[in-house]
């Protein structure tokens, strides 16, 4: 039986990285030790964590028709990622990020859209079909914001799940909201939707309640090191903790969590192994600088929950 269809929709960049001693203050100057530029954005972040952990998965986003655009659709093509739909667009370059990266591996993290931007309600509608077909929908805001809005409207049409990791943090209309059936913020962004600091299990249960009352079923705070709050409509949540591990930086950590968790959902695992699945990937993702060149294969995931029991 072929495996179920997981649709991402997203962003792709060119990461330049600088690793520093500490980030630099307003009109401070800082040598870096160490600088790469790999591919990322959170969207073909989420699409390789997916496509090395096994999903039948295609990705719709936006490249510059340049040499970096043509080599990440390249690269994303060995992630076992079907690319068919990924357009090269003449007149934009492809988009950019740059991170600072410091010695406790926090980030800080600066984007220029490019090609991503163009990534509108046409573009969309043109692969409407391609998500009517499958079987779940995982979308982030590195996107317009009304192209992510019709991907879901499309989706909820054909009782596509739809997936939401509303990242970078920023307020969005209920009408988005209440197609999502579940949602993945950190602390940050958390806040944002719903006007709730988290800083324990009672705040984390409290705005999860208010995302729930937004119509969305299922609700899944990243906690960083602490692990996820997993809270599911009318049933009280709970924490679901980290592997402990090292970190050499966190670049690409949430990503690689949501294109595991949706890939062991779509396998059939229930959500707290499918959490813990997750929870591995991004586990050994952070001990590996770089966004994709940090996310693991299956067998290293499986590998690290047998070493963990």
């Amino acid at each position: 039986m072929e495996a179920k269809k997981l649709v991402i929709l997203g962003s792709v960049n060119a990461d330049h990285i600088l690793n520093v001693a500490h980030f630099p203050l307003p009109g401070e100057t800082i040598s870096g030790n160490q600088f790469q530029m790999v591919f990322g954005g959170k969207g073909a972040n989420q699409a390789v964590a997916a496509g090395r952990c096994g999903a039948n998965i295609s990705f719709l986003a936006c490249l510059g028709n340049d040499d970096i655009g043509k080599k990440a659709k390249t690269q994303l093509m060995t992630d076992n990622i079907d690319t068919n739909s990924i357009e090269l667009i003449d007149d934009v370059a492809t988009g950019v990020a740059l991170i600072f990266v410091n010695q406790q591996g926090e980030n800080v993290i600066g984007i220029h859209a490019g090609a991503n931007g163009r990534l509108d309600t046409s573009y969309v509608q043109r692969y409407g079909n391609i998500i009517k077909e499958a079987d779940a929908l995982l979308m982030q805001l590195e996107s317009p914001l009304d192209s992510v809005l019709k991907a879901a409207e499309i989706a909820k049409q054909e009782n596509v799940q739809v997936i939401l990791n509303p990242a970078p943090a920023q307020a969005l209309p209920d009408e988005l909201l209440s197609l999502v059936d579940i949602i993945t913020p950190n602390e940050t962004e958390t806040e944002y939707l719903t006007g709730i600091k988290v800083i324990d299990d009672e705040s984390a249960q409290l705005a999860a309640d208010v995302l729930h009352h937004k119509g969305i079923k299922t609700v899944l705070i990243t906690l960083g090191s602490r692990g996820v709050w997993v809270s599911e409509k009318n049933n009280k949540g709970c924490i679901v903790p980290a592997f402990k591990v090292k970190a050499v930086d966190t670049i690409a950590a949430g990503d690689t969590f949501n294109g595991a968790l949706i890939t062991a959902l779509l396998e059939g695992q229930s959500m707290m192994p499918a959490i813990k699945f997750a929870h591995a990937a991004a586990a050994i993702a952070v001990t590996r600088a770089g966004a994709q060149p940090s996310v693991p294969w299956r067998h290293e995931v499986d590998a690290f929950l047998a070493s963990s029991l």
